[in-house]
């Protein structure tokens, strides 16, 4: 399902504004809002960075990988755009730097810095310039649009499982949680599920959880080289480690589809403040109506509404909460009303 009608609210724009997105309207938003040097600056980033987008686009991520193998999956069957990456390799893979593209008008770069978070929940100057580059070419590409899956993202689930169980004699197991991988001889052998069951890996255990909840299915001493990089990644119990990343908050509704207005847009963002960093807590909202896309996701005669803050909460405020059974807990359920109250504010600008 696609569309193309974004809304936001700006610190300059409170009551807000909806747009097609592309190119040209982006030139109209920055008309609006943005300072006498802004087109100018726009464009000129432009210009250095399109060219660089060339190969990045032409290569899917998914068969990006890091060993020699990348030859194959990437150089043989796609020729062309893994050579210009190869010759744009040290400006793609570099940090972006704003200030060295010239930009200096103030809008443009918050609204950068935007666009770049909401993507990736980084700031423009924490990406990689093959990220701007990919976006900035997002911006011209001809009848730009957004795209939203049907059924949402529960179908995006149901056709990752379809590419794993197309295969003979492969299966995705639900609702089995993980109690600890197995190891012999220092090497991961299976993993026991919280049922009891062990399934036997025949070649390796594959984890896609994150690091803490990772290393804790692995019990210390059954590797002293992966003992190592639990220190170095997890930190010794004195600091050090990788950082935390900052989290998610989410809202979910059901409500009466006379309850929202004519010409709703099916998502806008909320960002309260360019005074603080982009990921301050609570700083940057995003709302979506999905069911004003695809009806099936909500009963006749309703609409489901989805907001979030945009990978800026803490996770510190919460830890003491950790392992409780919060249901009934007023100290829980306190400071979770506080948290949310930005998210309802979102809500509350347009609905």
């Amino acid at each position: 399902i696609t569309y193309d009608t974004w809304g936001a609210h700006l610190p300059e724009a409170f009551d807000g504004y909806e747009l097609s997105i592309g190119a040209e309207n982006f030139k109209e938003i920055l008309r609006r809002y943005g300072g006498p040097t802004a087109l100018e600056d726009w464009e000129r980033l432009a210009a250095e960075l399109r060219p660089l987008s060339h190969g990045v686009m032409g290569l899917p991520s998914t068969a990006v990988r890091g060993d020699a193998g990348v030859l194959l999956t990437l150089g043989l069957r796609y020729p062309l755009s893994f050579a210009r990456v190869l010759a744009d390799a040290k400006r793609i893979i570099a940090p972006f730097d704003l200030e060295a593209y010239g930009v200096r008008d103030a809008f443009l770069k918050n609204y950068l810095d935007l666009i770049a978070f909401l993507l990736q929940g980084l700031p423009s100057n924490g990406t990689l310039t093959a990220v701007m580059a990919y976006m900035v070419e997002d911006f011209y590409r001809e009848g730009a649009i957004m795209d939203f899956p049907k059924g949402g993202s529960g179908a995006i689930a149901a056709a990752l499982a379809r590419g794993v169980t197309k295969h003979a004699g492969c299966s995705v197991r639900v609702s089995s949680p993980v109690r600890e991988i197995i190891t012999e001889g220092g090497r991961a052998t299976a993993v026991k599920l919280a049922s009891g069951r062990v399934v036997a890996a025949r070649k390796a255990v594959v984890s896609n959880a994150d690091l803490h909840s990772t290393f804790a299915l692995v019990g210390e001493g059954v590797s002293a080289e992966l003992d190592q990089e639990r220190r170095r990644l997890l930190g010794d119990g004195e600091g050090g480690g990788a950082p935390l990343c900052k989290s998610f908050m989410h809202l979910h509704l059901g409500v009466r589809a006379d309850a929202l207005p004519e010409g709703l847009p099916p998502q806008w963002t909320v960002v309260n403040s360019w005074d603080v960093p982009i990921d301050a807590p609570g700083n940057v909202i995003v709302v979506s109506v999905p069911s004003l896309l695809d009806p099936s996701l909500a009963p006749a005669g309703h609409h489901v509404i989805h907001a979030y803050t945009a990978g800026n909460e803490p996770y510190d405020i919460w830890e003491k909460f950790q392992g409780q059974d919060t249901r009934n807990n007023a100290e829980y359920q306190a400071l979770k009303a506080e948290r949310a109250e930005p998210m309802w504010e979102a809500i509350r600008r347009r609905v």
